[in-house]
């Protein structure tokens, strides 16, 4: 108890001077003062939590489907605490319950709270064995940090160990249009809840070229779709040894989309939810269709899932909205090339004289490698753009892949302002007063240039959005 005490304490002060001195959002640096003290503070305070925790983990949407469930268990009459700016290794995970923990080291009215905690693919194993969750959502498996992780199969691997572990009461919660994700069947102890895609109308129609999981994880053969949603999600088996998509528990039967947002049915245990969805394009559908499938999961009702799901708003950085110099900016994270296709389409679906900002860094977090722009498909924007300043540390790699898929403003190449501050200067005022700039940044350059933006908004800082 002391020890946690004075853990909980260092963490708190660390947390107050980071942000009093601006030297970041204490979401980590606090977690990590807290674990030297005390190892075990992760398991003694998330244990005080009277509805236990939920992890959701996976490549593309954690951060966006672990904001959408908050909404849904918020309109359940529960309390959350989670790790909200997206800091989803151990340290951030001890972070955020440091913060919801008194000077005491013990968390302020734990009763009808639930513990909501985004987790990094890789570190899912010591997550899992500190926080004893109810459940575990994986949202799908796609290339990611090819320095860190190496091919998908590497975390696949991980996962595949971490899964029997789980306590045996924990439900896993599978996306079954994801290969990768779907064989966690095989392994899984406990109860398992599904969910997929079953209106593929709006879906690629063929696998991208540089799909990352074609192959059958039971035999090795090439997978054969009849239909493609996005990346390699989709409704596939094996011609080989029969391995084979499994219906879902829990679908979309019906995706609509609409100028800022989309409709949704989806068919849950006990019935049908309609669903206004704030948050454009297709991916995002999916990320509402998982934190739908973990609230059932986790027994709540239909009602708290669509009131959840109307009221949703955009986390920071993902698609994230602004009013800067009577222009709108929409600020769209790119970290791999499956999830940066999808805002590639979502901005080509609003038709031409788009006009971008795109900054592209190779600090650790983002991924040394940066060769993964080269399998992104920029060409869905050639002819669509206005105006394109590119920006980042690596501002000139982005601009040769940009020239070679044809994106240029009205004939212009892309203009290169490797300063982030100026770029967003010079892209506002080649957008039109009342037109919507789009700015596409990496993970760290989307720390930089959102702080700025928002500055220029009047926004809270990214640790402060909700």
């Amino acid at each position: 108890m002391i020890q946690r005490t004075a853990a909980v304490a260092a963490g708190k002060a660390t947390a107050a001077v980071s942000r009093r001195f601006r030297l970041g959002g204490g979401t980590a640096l606090p977690g990590l003062v807290a674990e030297r003290i005390d190892p075990d503070v992760i398991r003694e305070l998330s244990a005080q939590l009277s509805e236990g925790s939920v992890i959701v983990t996976g490549t593309n949407g954690k951060t966006t489907t672990a904001r959408l469930l908050r909404g849904i268990a918020k309109e359940a009459g529960l309390r959350t605490i989670a790790n909200r700016a997206g800091s989803n290794m151990m340290r951030g995970i001890a972070a955020a319950l440091v913060d919801a923990a008194g000077w005491s080291g013990d968390i302020a009215s734990a009763q009808k709270r639930l513990g909501i905690f985004e987790v990094d693919e890789a570190t899912l194993p010591l997550v899992a064995d500190a926080v004893r969750p109810r459940g575990v959502l994986f949202t799908n498996l796609f290339r990611d940090q090819l320095d860190r992780y190496g091919e998908v199969e590497t975390v696949a691997a991980v996962w595949r160990a971490a899964v029997p572990g789980l306590p045996p009461e924990a439900t896993v919660v599978l996306n079954v249009d994801d290969p990768s994700v779907a064989a966690l069947a095989a392994v899984a102890q406990g109860r398992i809840l599904t969910y997929g895609m079953k209106d593929t109308s709006s879906g690629e129609g063929k696998l991208e070229h540089a799909a990352d999981a074609r192959w059958c994880t039971v035999c090795g053969n090439e997978l054969e779709y009849s239909a493609v949603i996005y990346g390699h999600l989709g409704h596939w088996r094996c011609p080989k040894c029969g391995n084979t998509r499994a219906e879902p528990d829990v679908f979309c039967g019906q995706f609509q989309a609409e100028v800022n947002g989309s409709r949704l049915t989806l068919k849950l245990p006990g019935g049908l939810v309609e669903a206004s969805l704030p948050l454009t394009g297709l991916y995002n559908a999916y990320n509402a269709l998982a934190a739908a499938a973990a609230a059932a999961a986790l027994g709540f009702g239909r009602p708290a899932v669509q009131r959840g799901l109307n009221a949703a708003t955009a986390g920071f950085g993902r698609q994230e909205r602004m009013r800067v110099g009577g222009r709108d900016v929409q600020i769209m994270l790119a970290k791999n090339p499956a999830g940066l296709n999808q805002v590639l389409r979502t901005i080509a679906a609003n038709g031409s004289n788009s006009d971008l900002a795109v900054f592209l860094n190779d600090n650790i977090a983002d991924g040394r490698d940066v060769s993964w722009i080269w399998d992104v498909d920029f060409e869905l924007l050639e002819g669509k753009t206005r105006s394109v300043t590119v920006s980042g540390l690596r501002a000139w790699d982005m601009a040769l892949r940009l020239k070679y898929a044809g994106i240029d403003g009205q004939g212009a190449s892309p203009h290169v302002e490797p300063e982030p501050a100026r770029a967003l200067k010079r892209a506002l005022r080649a957008t039109p007063e009342g037109s919507t700039l789009y700015v596409i940044p990496t993970y760290t350059a989307m720390l930089e240039v959102r702080d700025q933006l928002a500055r220029w908004a009047g926004r809270g800082a990214f640790w402060e959005a909700e």
